[in-house]
């Protein structure tokens, strides 16, 4: 395995890691205030009725945010591989993209400063759109 393909597979499982993580939070802070405010699971078996009913919705905010661009992240890797083009750039843009959504995971379950978020939100925004187009034109340039 070259060192590209090395980068690229840690890089992948970090961001697995930290859905893993953020859904371990998640299942921590929803038991720990049902617990303690006394709510049967019944009375938040919607996410209506959770927003209504809890407090800390903003974990799973970031949980659920965690397979919307990612999962353009996860098919990057997924067809580098899939085509054997895993240029050094692309190994480096995914570990800045995977540093950005940590960043923006911290922020969010943390203190949760909405412009905070949003910088490291477009950040990784960002760096995806660029990955995925150079990527592409670097496979253009590769065949032609």
């Amino acid at each position: 395995m070259t060192n590209n393909i090395t980068l690229l597979v840690a890089a992948t499982l970090a961001m697995v890691l930290l859905t893993f993580l953020v859904g371990g939070r998640l299942l921590y802070t929803r038991v720990t205030e049902m617990r303690l405010k006394r709510i049967h699971p019944q009375a938040v078996a919607t996410s209506s009725k959770m927003a209504a009913k809890l407090e800390n919705v903003q974990t799973a905010d970031n949980f659920r945010n965690l397979f919307e661009v990612p999962v353009l992240f996860y098919a990057l890797v997924a067809v580098s591989l899939a085509v054997q083009h895993t240029p050094a750039w692309l190994a480096y843009g995914a570990w800045l993209f995977v540093l950005l959504r940590v960043a923006h995971s911290i922020i969010h379950c943390g203190y949760n400063r909405v412009v905070h978020r949003l910088v490291a939100f477009l950040g990784s925004f960002l760096v995806i759109v660029c990955l995925w187009v150079t990527f592409y034109l670097s496979l253009l340039g590769r065949t032609a």
